[in-house]
């Protein structure tokens, strides 16, 4: 989902939402010759509140649910 700031929008608004809501930008490349692989690059960037980071970790089993920390 994209959402479209309009000019009115101030600096302070912007970096509220991206940490509200957050950015997530997954990059990867691979270059290979002769089917011998000679670079790959895996690059994953979050900007986001740690709140929201927790909630992305947890979704893609990076960090243990909550419940079994407690526990």
């Amino acid at each position: 989902m994209v959402e479209k700031f309009n000019s009115s929008s101030s600096l302070a608004d912007v970096i509220d939402r991206i940490l509200d809501k957050g950015v997530v930008i997954d990059a990867w490349a691979r270059v290979s010759l002769v089917g011998i692989e000679i670079l790959a690059l895996e690059a994953r960037v979050v900007i986001a509140s740690v709140e929201t980071w927790l909630k992305y970790a947890e979704a893609v089993g990076l960090t243990a649910p909550a419940e079994e920390i407690a526990a």
